[in-house]
């Protein structure tokens, strides 16, 4: 028989109970306190001792972990990184006025999603917490919420969204935790912890229709939500609905900084999947090496949090639109131009905290003083950077200036009120500047002459009763007092009254001590809880100016994007494309904008000639390592830039607009669903093939590889016809293959040409010249790379001598292999004629229409082309 739990284990299991899937941080004197399985956890996760105390409802040691309060923050961040929920159950009411056990309460739910602190944020990127309504059989609407800046829209196509396009979403906006209804069945959960999403179940009345849809109008104040452009889309809204609840309840507040809805569908923008943003490496790294490798890192040179998060949503989501483009690329120019100005804006931006943060923290009532004073700081360097650009500016410049506001009564207002060196934390006192409130001047001053008043009364004393040990001391229990020790007891005066007796003397008054006594004592207490008070009226106050917070932050994180676009065509040498509604891409030396920056050699540029009607496929053999790969990615990369709104890494762009890139390169096992490489492969490029359309651009590197080379061959070879179609347009394609057959359909379809990457080969050793030249070769150089790679010389030779083998057995007697253009820049054998580029080039040259300048430039274009000067990838 054992006993019962004790009144706070009661507390302590009703609250479990309402949040069982949580990690409870159950408030005990100062420290936070775990239990039970919680415990278990909290240790293991956080590396911190576990304990046991008393019994658990089954009788056993209950264990126990704990956290000091003060530092109870960073604890919840790790747990939360690691994808657990928080739930803080603290005391409700002050412990010294209690009536039996304190009272205590849930005060937030943390989760992945939902976090708005400051101390658990880490970096500037957005937060999104991710809903998934179902809409129709086998389709979804999606919402996305930061809890911490109050960005909030849905994403849907006409259809709703399947799996797959779930999934890319997810990929495109990293949302740190996805919620589901709790009735949801499926694989869906799954694949969201396969690309690091956390799952939570929610219930299924937040994802009814009419109840988001009342829930989102009361939240906006609003009778309809048609103005926010998610009119028919009923799934759509009610992710929205359901998302909106979870933040409310998990924050315990209304959210007042969440102010409307935004609505992008995949026909505004440049659809990028799941896949592409991968294999292109947009946001993230494909190896897991870092952000260092992406595009992102190449672009994002911007000075503030807006402007860094504004950057990553631009390239996730390209613009389609031919105007909408031209603006931003106007923009650009125009800051490219003028570099004084655009180094004094970029140094004026730096001293921009995160103002739509703070905007937020305001509006939850968590702000600290020196959010606030951060806050000032920022709003007071908007006036210098509107003072920049007095002139005439492009209007999507002008527009984006006319939106950032300085808030002249929000920095007076916290100028006034908040002291220059301002704690982080409202409870740690010292924030209201003095001559702000009389009261609590009052008081500060009580504070401070009380206690001098209180170190002259203990000299007086000392030097009346002639005891030179007397102290005047304090405690919460007798207040001030006058302590005695025992040897001078006999020296006490008669007026003295004893309060009480300790092992080492007495404890007294006197009136004029208590007299003081009621003022002093408390001072402190009634100044940190005015001030509190006062503090808190000022966050309310500044609650109503987030709206506008809002929009002068986003206008900073624009200008910021546009000035670091500006920034990084300057320093790399970037053009502007010329943007068209056709079905060309056409790119003069145009680079790779991430691997030209980790190269110890120059780049080599290539060009590239796409047209939907004309050279609309392009089939690329050539060597392995011959940089097959990169040129491809490059083409894509610079269609993405340049509809972002970007300068190109090109001599010169002409970009058709692309709808959607595709992708299909590398190999990567799905272990986790048991599908092997090439399933994996047949199954992104039947979505290709499923989805493309003519204003496509399909990138395909190798498709057919993993499986037998006769299948492979005919699953490529059909692949081209296919994209090739029968109509007199179809996707530009990039088709690089080691499947040599396939280069006889330059010659069957009209729209399929040939190319390969330029290799020198002495016979002794093979270079790679890295430049894409129009026709077909026959060789793979498969052993050299090896070579190249380490592989032992001795496994290099006898493989040379096996290709030998096999090449003479695959071809008669007498017959000579068929010469491809991939020969002319061979290094030929004894006998052997073959002509360079270079010289074919010159014989084409007509020097009467050259001017001087031209001849000079061709002629060492030429030099360099007969040289075979090495490049970069």
């Amino acid at each position: 028989m054992t006993d019962g739990p004790t009144p706070a284990m009661r507390q302590y299991y009703a609250v479990k109970n309402r949040y069982p899937d949580a990690i409870l941080f159950f408030r005990m004197g100062d420290f936070y306190e775990t239990f039970g399985e919680d415990a278990g956890v909290v240790a293991r996760e956080l590396d911190i001792t576990l304990t046991a105390r008393g019994k658990d409802r089954n009788g056993d040691r209950m264990p126990l972990a704990g956290v000091p309060h003060h530092a109870a923050d960073g604890y919840i961040a790790r747990l939360v990184g690691k994808g657990y929920k928080v739930v803080i159950c603290d005391q409700v009411e002050d412990p010294k006025t209690a009536k039996g056990i304190v009272k205590r309460d849930v005060t937030r739910v943390i989760t992945p999603g939902t976090l708005i602190d400051s101390s658990m944020l880490g970096s500037a990127g957005a937060r999104y917490l991710m809903a998934v309504a179902p809409d129709r059989k086998d389709t979804f609407g999606l919402a996305f919420l930061d809890v911490s800046t109050g960005e909030f829209f849905v994403s849907a196509g006409s259809g709703g969204c399947d799996y797959a396009e779930i999934i890319s979403e997810a990929v495109r906006y990293r949302p740190s935790e996805a919620i589901l209804p709790e009735s949801f069945e499926g694989g869906l959960p799954r694949r969201f912890e396969a690309v690091g999403v956390t799952v939570s179940r929610y219930r299924d009345d937040a994802f009814d229709f009419d109840t988001a849809y009342e829930r989102l109008c009361e939240q906006f104040g609003t009778a309809t939500l048609d103005g926010y452009g998610c009119a028919g889309m009923a799934g759509a809204v009610a992710a929205a609905g359901a998302a909106l609840c979870y933040a409310q309840e998990t924050q315990q507040s209304p959210l007042p900084h969440i102010t409307g809805l935004s609505t992008r569908v995949p026909s505004g923008n440049m659809v990028l999947d799941a896949i592409t943003l991968r294999n292109l490496e947009i946001t993230t790294g494909i190896r897991g090496e870092g952000d260092g490798s992406t595009l992102l890192a190449a672009l994002d040179v911007t000075e503030t949090p807006m402007g860094s998060r504004t950057m990553r949503s631009f390239l996730v989501g390209p613009l389609v639109r031919k105007a909408a483009i031209e603006e931003r690329l106007d923009a650009v120019e125009w800051l490219l131009g003028r570099t004084v100005e655009r180094q004094a804006l970029r140094a004026a931006l730096g001293d921009f905290a995160d103002i739509e943060r703070i905007a937020g923290r305001i509006a939850y009532g968590n702000a600290g003083p020196r959010d606030l004073a951060t806050l000032k700081e920022s709003l007071c360097a908007v006036p210098g950077v509107k003072a920049l650009f007095p002139g005439e500016v492009p209007a999507l410049v002008r527009e984006t200036l006319d939106a950032m506001s300085d808030h002249a009564s929000v920095t007076d207002l916290v100028g006034r009120a908040i002291v220059d060196d301002a704690p982080a934390l409202a409870r740690s006192g010292g924030m209201i500047r003095e001559g702000f409130n009389a009261k609590l001047d009052e008081l500060r001053h009580l504070a401070t002459t009380g206690k001098d008043w209180i170190a002259e009364f203990q000299q007086q004393e000392r030097e009346r009763t002639g005891i030179k040990s007397l102290k005047v001391a304090y405690n919460r229990v007798f207040g001030y007092y006058i302590e005695v020790t025992k040897p001078n007891l006999h020296l006490v005066p008669p007026e003295y009254e004893r309060r009480q007796t300790t092992a080492n003397g007495e404890r007294y008054t006197i009136p004029d001590l208590r007299e003081k006594e009621a003022l002093i004592a408390t001072a402190e207490e009634r100044l940190g809880a005015l001030e509190v008070e006062i503090y808190a009226e000022l966050v309310r106050t500044l609650a109503a100016e987030v709206p506008d917070l809002q929009a002068t932050a986003r206008a900073v994180g624009l200008l910021d994007v546009y000035s670091a676009l500006a920034e990084v065509a300057a320093r790399y040498g970037y053009s502007r494309p010329a943007i068209e509604e056709s079905g060309r891409v056409v790119i003069r030396d145009g680079r790779h904008p991430v691997v030209e920056r980790h190269l110890p050699v120059p780049f080599v540029p290539n060009d590239t000639e796409l047209d939907a009607a004309g050279d609309q496929i392009m089939i690329i053999t050539g060597a392995n390592m011959a940089g097959k790969s990169t040129y491809m990615r490059a083409v894509a990369l610079c269609c993405i830039m340049a509809q972002m709104g970007s300068f190109v890494p090109a001599r010169h762009a002409t970009i058709g607009i692309v709808d959607r890139v595709f992708t299909r390169v590398g190999a990567f096992d799905d272990l986790a669903s048991g599908q092997s490489t090439f399933m994996v492969e047949m199954l992104e490029l039947a979505n290709i093939l499923n989805n493309v359309t003519p204003q496509s651009l399909v990138i395909l590197d190798e498709i057919g590889r993993g499986t037998s080379t006769l299948d492979g061959c005919a699953i490529a070879r059909a692949v081209v016809e296919f994209l090739h179609g029968r109509a007199s347009s179809g996707p530009r394609t990039l088709f690089a293959t080691h499947f040599h057959d396939l280069i006889d359909l330059e010659g069957s379809q009209k729209r399929v040409k040939n190319f390969h990457f330029a290799v020198k080969d002495t016979g002794a050793d093979v270079v790679f010249l890295r430049k894409i030249i129009p026709g077909a070769t026959d060789r793979s150089y498969g052993v050299h790379v090896a070579s190249l790679a380490g592989v032992p010389k001795k496994v290099t030779d006898r493989a040379m001598e096996l290709l030998k083998e096999a090449s003479a057995r695959e071809l008669p007697a007498g017959v000579r292999a068929p010469r491809y253009t991939q020969m002319l820049l061979v290094d030929p054998g004894e006998g052997a004629v073959a002509e360079n580029p270079a010289v074919r080039e010159l014989k084409d040259l007509n020097p009467d229409e050259m001017t001087p300048i031209e001849a000079l430039n061709t002629l060492c274009r030429l030099q360099k082309m007969a040289n075979g000067e090495r490049g970069g990838r």
